[in-house]
């Protein structure tokens, strides 16, 4: 006997060691879908059962998956994991005495409280834009069919994609038997939420995945403007040495500037203030407490942000509402001047969605000197193509790579494989973007 966290650990055969056909019988019920044809359980896997006898009242099984036994006498203890069975002691001693009857009748009595009893759901996963490898692997260990490379929809149960893919209403419409979209990282605007939401179909996403590798982006596009790091490296491979022309600034001692403050923005924010910036945003959809406990002040009114700060950082999702928020007026509110009263010009960051950055605007303001440098990660089209912003000497951007951090594309994977798992089990994800579904 074992004692492992107050509980009493015992072997089956510890239990019952002169009967060997009660041993069989209750690993019929633990090992219900690999011994129900047979009715026999390999000696090999009894040596690796365990059951816990917990205040003597209850028999568990632990780590199995089966079904309890019939009449009400078991239930589930956790469903998070494989299933386990709870078994009552009296129905473990009955099982002494109708042994061979319970051989010949264990699958008709099966059932699970409040889950279905039938054969797991076996899912087919469309993965348009590419998963990790072990992701992947958890999927298919599970039970469900993926599918790297679909030629179409139709037919598949979920379909996993990233920014590349354009879930449509035409190709929702076209994919009647889809259950799930699930979205690979953060923003959903190449979905079509109404069309999906019509269609009883659950959009979700995994909004934390990629949280770190966002906003140690964000902080390198912030210090590479401001330390002029892109012009640098130019003119160094131009075969020019321009230390005298390449004098920056520090963003110690100047205000930043959130266009919202979720978790990503948080997180730049935690990293800003440690640098010894001073934190303000604009966030109508945030609780007042959240931007106090991070020492940031909240604005009601965006252009308080623009005309207070130097740095500005975008944050937000896509929306009618957010639409080319930063544009010309806004831009021009900038004061040039920070906190601690260096003239460090106006910076302006975003590696959030494309659009809400109007870009024309921010090319004019580069031009006519309002912007001192302007950082992308996203842009309003995708790929930028040869848009005369991403030519200006006081450009610098990036491919949409926020995400594209070995560690946030592992996170990102096994998110969104664990989250298939659970809702093809019965589950309700928690990261449901449309939630007029589940009413």
């Amino acid at each position: 006997m074992q004692i492992r966290d107050g509980f009493e650990m015992l072997w089956l055969e510890e239990i019952c060691p002169q009967n060997e056909q009660l041993v069989f019988a209750l690993l019929g019920f633990l090992f219900l879908d690999c011994c129900i044809s047979t009715h026999r359980v390999d000696v090999s896997s009894r040596a690796a059962v365990t059951v816990v006898l917990c205040e003597r009242k209850h028999l568990v099984g632990h780590g199995l998956h089966g079904f309890s036994g019939n009449s009400g006498a078991g239930r589930v203890i956790d469903t998070a994991g494989p299933i386990t069975v709870c078994l009552g002691v009296d129905y473990i001693v009955s099982l002494t005495r109708h042994a061979l009857t319970h051989l010949n009748t264990v699958y008709e009595h099966a059932y699970v409280e409040g889950v279905n009893s039938q054969p797991r759901f076996m899912a087919k996963i469309a993965v348009t834009d590419g998963m990790a490898e072990d992701a992947v692997l958890r999927l298919r260990d599970a039970g469900h069919e993926v599918d790297l490379s679909p030629e179409k929809l139709e037919g598949f149960h979920a379909v996993v994609i990233r920014s590349a893919t354009k879930m449509t209403g035409q190709a929702i419409a076209a994919a009647p038997s889809l259950r799930l979209i699930g979205r690979a990282g953060v923003g959903v605007d190449n979905i079509d939420l109404e069309a999906a939401t019509n269609a009883g179909i659950l959009v979700c996403n995994t909004p934390g995945s990629s949280t770190q590798s966002v906003v140690e982006l964000t902080i390198g596009h912030l210090l590479a403007s401001t330390r002029h790091i892109p012009t640098a490296d130019r003119d160094l491979r131009g075969g020019k040495w321009t230390k005298k022309a390449l004098k920056g600034t520090e963003l110690s001692g100047k205000r930043i500037g959130f266009l919202g403050f979720g978790r990503i923005a948080q997180g730049v924010g935690r990293v800003a203030r440690a640098i010894g910036m001073e934190l303000h945003a604009y966030d109508p959809y945030l609780p007042e407490d959240i931007a106090r406990d991070q020492h940031c002040t909240l604005h009601s009114d965006v252009h308080d942000v623009f005309k207070l700060c130097t740095h500005i950082a975008v944050h937000c999702n896509l929306t009618d509402e957010t639409h080319h928020l930063v544009n010309a007026e806004t831009l021009e509110m900038m004061p040039g001047i920070g906190a601690d009263g260096t003239a460090c010009g106006n910076h302006l960051v975003s590696c959030a969605r494309g659009g809400i950055v109007n870009e024309d605007d921010a090319l004019l303001a580069l031009e006519n000197g309002t912007l001192s440098s302007c950082a992308l990660d996203v842009f309003e089209v995708e790929p930028v193509g040869n848009h005369p912003l991403v030519q200006h000497e006081n450009f610098h951007g990036t491919p949409h790579i926020g995400a594209a951090t070995q560690e946030a594309q592992a996170r990102i994977g096994f998110e969104m494989a664990d989250l298939l798992i659970d809702f093809f089990a019965g589950k309700t994800p928690n990261s449901v973007v449309n939630r007029a579904v589940l009413e």
